[in-house]
């Protein structure tokens, strides 16, 4: 894959209707590990998310950013709960199936990571999945991420139903030791 076939890009409210129209058209899908899918009912519950992180000072942002695989919206990478003065992040992720399999959410992560240590200043990084997630487990392995443990009953599910979330994290140094693309 050509590292230049994917683009990250910034999401802002004037996005909503790309993000809001894919999630949509892949609610079921996207519903069994990501619980926020069934609270979105409507391009402005998008947009209004989005004006809510974009409202945020951009050295204390939580940036989303939409990622873009051969100029097709592909999926969304960002930070989450980010804790600047204890220089933390966690960052979460999602892709439409369309796009899975082929390496993007891996790269678009080490990016964000790069991102995190360079730019914003961060020492940890840590990346929870849901056990079952197979998919979503093996990014931060792939990336060397450490499995620190499990949080039982981490996340509850849209189904109704808790799950258990594998917590990981890559410090500074760990990053440090990546090969070169």
């Amino acid at each position: 894959m050509n590292l230049f076939d994917i683009a990250l890009k910034e999401a802002s409210p004037k996005d909503a209707g790309v993000i809001y129209r894919a999630i949509d058209r892949h609610r079921a899908d996207l519903r069994v590990w990501l619980s926020f899918v069934d609270s979105l009912q409507s391009e402005a519950d998008e947009r209004a998310y989005l004006e809510s992180v974009c409202a945020v000072p951009e050295n204390e942002r939580n940036t989303v950013f939409m990622i873009e695989y051969k100029g097709e919206f592909a999926g969304l990478v960002g930070y989450v709960s980010s804790d600047f003065q204890n220089r933390r992040t966690e960052i979460g992720y999602w892709l439409l199936p369309d796009f899975r399999g082929k390496g993007i959410m891996t790269r678009c992560v080490k990016k964000l990571c790069w991102i995190a240590i360079d730019d914003r200043g961060m020492h940890r990084i840590q990346i929870r999945c849901a056990t079952g997630n197979e998919a979503s487990n093996a990014i931060p392995k792939r990336l060397n991420f450490r499995l620190e443990g499990t949080e039982r009953d981490g996340e509850l599910l849209s189904d109704n139903r808790y799950t258990d979330i594998n917590v990981y994290s890559l410090l500074q140094d760990e990053a440090d030791e990546w090969p070169e693309d």
